[in-house]
């Protein structure tokens, strides 16, 4: 079986509609790691978990403790487990569910470690997306693309299958991103390791319930990030 991970917060509206479209995909498993949502997002998933025994989980924490550990979380309970593929994904339906087995296939046939579902690879494909907001995510992977050297076109994509061999080959313990600059760190670091990564082209399509997690402490996280990152590799401390 493959695996999706979805953090959570205050995603209620959302998150009964998400699961059964990843349920109606047989040959995945889904675990929400919700951090504390006020608006009782964990009770929705738990009100519906006999429905789907034994291929819905849910984590609960304390509190907002931030993208990247909610990550690292899912992570290291999935590589305690069976699955071979493990998927990240958001909650708000930015991410069409229906893309799973297009990222995954290129695992399952031994053509790729890391697949990354792509906004801006054959050209920019979002939705409703705001002028400004383009701007910065489309700079934001071109900064990251110049920096690090990486071949990636979409840098900070937040849709992505691993093989789960790449996640036992980073110490989870040495990943310190927490935002967005998550997504850098986890592609950097396969990156310099080897493995295979493939973009494949996604359509990408602006939330339309909930409000979004960007902030300027993020944006100023993933600008030093990067750096970061690249002077790290120089010096052999990855």
């Amino acid at each position: 079986m493959n695996l999706v991970i979805v953090p959570t917060y205050n995603e209620a509206q959302n998150i009964i509609p998400l699961i059964r479209r990843v349920m109606a995909l047989d040959e995945f498993c889904l675990l929400i790691v919700d951090d504390g949502s006020p608006d009782g997002t964990a009770g929705h998933v738990k009100a519906v978990m006999t429905e789907f025994k034994d291929r819905l989980f849910i984590i609960e924490r304390s509190g907002k403790l931030g993208l990247g550990t909610a990550y690292l979380a899912g992570f290291r309970w999935a590589l305690q487990r069976d699955f071979n593929v493990i998927c990240e994904m958001d909650a708000d339906f930015s991410h069409n569910p229906n893309d799973l087995p297009r990222l995954a296939a290129p695992i399952l046939e031994n053509k790729a470690d890391l697949v990354i579902g792509s906004r801006y690879k054959k050209g920019v494909r979002t939705v409703d997306w705001p002028l400004s907001r383009l701007i910065l995510s489309y700079g934001a992977s071109l900064y990251t693309r110049i920096v690090t050297l990486m071949p990636i076109w979409d840098a900070t994509a937040g849709f992505k299958a691993y093989h789960r061999k790449v996640l036992e080959n980073i110490d989870l313990d040495r990943v310190t991103s927490n935002g967005y600059s998550f997504q850098v760190e986890m592609k950097f670091k396969a990156w310099k390791k080897k493995f295979r990564l493939l973009e494949i082209p996604i359509v990408f399509v602006e939330r339309s319930e909930g409000m979004s997690k960007m902030n300027n402490a993020i944006i100023r996280e993933a600008v030093w990030k990067v750096i970061e990152l690249r002077l790290r590799s120089l010096v052999g401390r990855l």
